[in-house]
């Protein structure tokens, strides 16, 4: 079933042109965020069947999300809202972001009159942690947030702040790859700045994580255990090895793995690791495991369609 309607998607891809012309409307809502107070939308010609938010990585805007991926053009051709949103230099969603993309969600459901319970909500990178960790407590606190979710996806993202701060610091320390120790050396510093080093303030980043490995810190994910959910990776470490002279314990994927191993053995049926090999590149053909194009983009919206 699932292979046909895939293959109904390609033949419609195929053949609308009108994919490649669809208007990126902007709303503003908080005019104060630089990063977070806006969104954008691409709208089906049709009566909206659902909503898919896309959240861009770490440092990005919301501009940044429709060049590198065609979700929204695959979406589009059948009947599903995108929204691009970004969280700016944030690893994770804080307070700020999170008010922010409730603003968001909020004027959405007002706006194009559509049903709360039809949301996926995807994000690269850090956009992914603060997508899953919105999901959790949009399960964990419903009466506090605007919309029900059925799913979620990451897209080569860190979901573990106390994780991503020790290999962030071992990648400094190391100084194998000048790349790699500058984006460390950064990101560290936007962590430090809100909340401090998180072992040393553990019960505000239990609250700010999405997932850990170290469940004496927080388990989040139990709030995951009905919905939806999906780690994508492109699992080439020879990539990483080459680039980066870094192993598979600098990867997102070893921690993404154990959150999917831990929400199957909760009985969660719908949570599952989408690993490809040499499938990432950039919009300008650079080779780049850490990228959208890692999601394919026809089977994903089925995927989302088959949540309704």
């Amino acid at each position: 079933m699932k292979n046909k309607l895939i293959m109904q998607f390609v033949l419609l891809i195929l053949t609308h042109s009108s994919l490649w012309s669809q208007d990126v409307k902007k709303y503003t809502v908080n005019e104060s965020e630089f990063y977070s107070g806006y969104y954008l939308a691409v709208e089906p010609v049709n009566t909206i069947e659902g909503v898919l938010i896309l959240i861009a990585g770490f440092g990005q805007r919301a501009e940044d999300v429709f060049p590198e991926t065609k979700l929204e053009q695959v979406a589009y051709d059948h009947n599903l809202l995108t929204i691009a949103f970004a969280g700016g230099n944030k690893l994770y969603a804080d307070s700020v972001t999170r008010y922010n993309l409730s603003l968001v969600i909020k004027d959405i459901l007002t706006r194009y009159k559509v049903d709360p319970a039809r949301f996926v909500i995807g994000g690269y990178s850090a956009g992914g942690m603060i997508a899953l960790r919105y999901v959790e407590l949009c399960n964990e606190l419903p009466d506090r947030y605007p919309i029900h979710p059925k799913g979620v996806f990451m897209v080569d993202s860190p979901i573990d702040i106390f994780t991503i701060y020790t290999q962030l610091g071992q990648s400094l320390a190391d100084n194998y790859s000048p790349i790699a120790a500058e984006e460390a050396e950064r990101a560290m510093k936007y962590i430090r700045d809100d909340y401090g080093v998180p072992e040393e303030n553990i019960p505000v980043y239990a609250e700010l994580t999405a997932f850990s490995m170290n469940k004496a810190y927080s388990e989040n994910e139990k709030y995951l255990k009905n919905t939806a959910v999906r780690a994508y990776h492109d699992v080439d470490i020879a990539w990483r090895i080459i680039n980066r002279n870094q192993t598979v314990h600098n990867s997102n994927y070893e921690v993404t793995a154990e959150l999917i191993n831990r929400l199957v053995l909760m009985g969660n049926d719908k949570a599952e690791f989408m690993q490809s090999f040499k499938t990432g590149f950039r919009s300008n053909g650079q080779r780049h495991p850490h990228s959208w194009s890692i999601v394919d983009e026809v089977e994903c919206i089925a995927w989302i369609k088959g949540l309704w």
